[in-house]
């Protein structure tokens, strides 16, 4: 789409582009040649359909963009397949309905000579032989292609409704109806001129059939020929409202369409603006974490220079703390911005947690937090040991941090139904405050004096990076709980290698 907004596509070795989004695969012919066909907007933004050329080649030449029409190109395989079996499916229903009811009432019509019969024979071995190549298909067909097979199958049921009725030499023959399909098929897949000429070609075959007969057994009845002109005016009708109503359809495909561009360009407005919300505020966070250790050290040798003795040392010491402080930010900052690589493997989940829990007891016993550990020494996990062990430590330190004094947190492994383990850490205290709870995993976000509102983001980014994810599960009064959830098994070599 260029400035103006106007869809473009020029070649099958460029790329399209959609109001300024790109499409990385390159356009194919089918691709073009329904860009071509529809334009979804011009340059006041309203919709438009663009002309389509028709250009009708000599009966039985070349088809070469023969009544060209939107409906005309299934959007993918399985649509192709399914648009296909229906009109196949009514097709050999009604040539075998019809031969049923040749059977049924012989008395009438006489019995069915050997021809008709190879001739019905060969008609339903025909569209059977379309259903299984169409079952084998591998890719929907071109443009060019589909035109061909429907003008065939068109040809194909006109003749057979013309052979059948010579056949059976009958005034009134139960073959006639067997017209309707090419009618319903170029209604289904062509304009208003395609469909006029084949409800032309129905017409002059049946009035031909109607004189063929008088010819061979007169004399002429004049109301026979009143007949086929009623049917010939059903034929019309039934193929105008057809394609009436499919014209109605693709006008609301076509507007869904203008819709969904429209929400698809309010989407991405939003997430543009959203981006450069969350850079601002990541921005500011990591301006003002790294404000207040620079401004606490500066200050600190500030006051030094002025002091001597234990007073100088205790500000040095100061300003030392926060140089460790800015030092341990940096390294969590680039933890949780830089992508490391994945060494996967399945390991025992009880090892993993219950090495986390031995590390984290130090800092739990300042505050008399005991762990209780749930965990089925059975299970398996497919996880990087390493930077699992470090998501695992985070959020179990920032339970510990979040639990009251002599209380406990409970660490609890299960599986689930989707071949999953769930790792739940458990803590009682306080529940996390509503204006918080859409930002827990927002980097530098912290309810903490001294925190740097990394934990929790980085073992997020850990377990979304290993297939898992981590969520908040519970938070109520006196329990809050996260869960971490990873992939029970490496499923594929690939999987381990990633």
């Amino acid at each position: 789409m260029n400035g103006t907004g106007k869809v473009f596509c020029t070649s099958p070795e460029q790329n399209c582009h959609l109001e300024g989004v790109a499409n990385s695969s390159g356009c194919d012919e089918d691709h073009i040649l329904e860009i071509r066909r529809h334009a979804f907007f011009s340059e006041d933004g309203k919709q438009v359909n663009a002309a389509i050329s028709v250009s009708i080649q000599k009966l039985g030449g070349q088809f070469n963009s023969v009544f060209q029409s939107p409906s005309l190109v299934a959007s993918d395989l399985d649509s192709f397949r399914r648009q296909e079996s229906i009109l196949i499916g009514l097709n050999l229903l009604i040539l075998i309905a019809l031969f049923s009811l040749h059977l049924y009432f012989a008395s009438f019509w006489g019995k069915p000579r050997q021809m008709l019969i190879l001739a019905v024979c060969f008609g339903t071995v025909i569209k059977s032989a379309e259903w299984a190549w169409l079952r084998s298909l591998t890719r929907a067909l071109k443009p060019k292609e589909l035109a061909i097979l429907t003008w065939a199958s068109i040809a194909l049921n006109i003749s057979l409704a013309i052979v059948l009725s010579i056949l059976t030499d009958k005034e009134d023959t139960p073959y006639f109806a067997l017209l309707m399909v090419p009618v319903l098929e170029a209604a289904f897949r062509f304009e208003l001129p395609a469909i006029v000429a084949v409800v032309t070609v129905v017409d002059v075959s049946l009035f031909w059939q109607v004189r063929w007969f008088f010819d061979k057994h007169p004399p002429l009845d004049v109301g026979e020929y009143y007949e086929a002109g009623i049917t010939s005016v059903l034929f019309f009708i039934v193929g105008f409202l057809v394609w009436l109503l499919l014209a109605d359809l693709r006008t609301k495909d076509a507007r869904l369409a203008n819709n969904l561009l429209e929400l698809q360009r309010a989407r991405n407005q939003l997430l543009r603006e959203e981006g450069l919300a969350a850079v601002g505020r990541f921005s500011s966070a990591i301006a003002h974490e790294i404000r207040n250790p620079v401004a606490m050290i500066a200050s600190s040798i500030a006051t030094a220079r002025q002091l001597s003795g234990e007073e100088r040392e205790e500000m040095f010491a100061i300003a030392a703390d926060e140089a460790n402080r800015l030092s341990d930010l940096t390294t969590e900052f680039l933890d949780y911005a830089r992508a490391r690589p994945l060494s996967l493997s399945e390991m025992s989940v009880g090892d993993v947690v219950g090495y986390v829990a031995d590390a984290s007891r130090a800092h739990a016993s300042k505050k008399r937090v005991r762990f209780e550990l749930d965990v089925p020494v059975e299970l398996t996990i497919c996880a990087d040991g390493t930077q699992l062990q470090q998501a695992l430590m985070n959020v179990l330190l920032n339970a510990v941090d979040a639990s009251p004094s002599d209380s406990k947190v409970l660490i609890r492994v299960h599986d689930t139904d989707e071949r999953k383990i769930r790792i739940d850490i458990e803590n009682a205290g306080t529940p996390i405050t509503e204006p918080a709870l859409s930002r827990i995993f927002e980097p530098f976000f912290t309810t903490k004096p001294r925190g740097t509102g990394l934990g929790l983001a980085i073992a997020r980014n850990i377990a979304r990076a290993q297939g898992g994810d981590l969520v908040l599960a519970g938070n109520e009064p006196g329990r809050v709980c996260f869960s971490l959830i990873m992939p029970m098994f490496c499923q594929t070599p690939q999987q381990q290698g990633n």
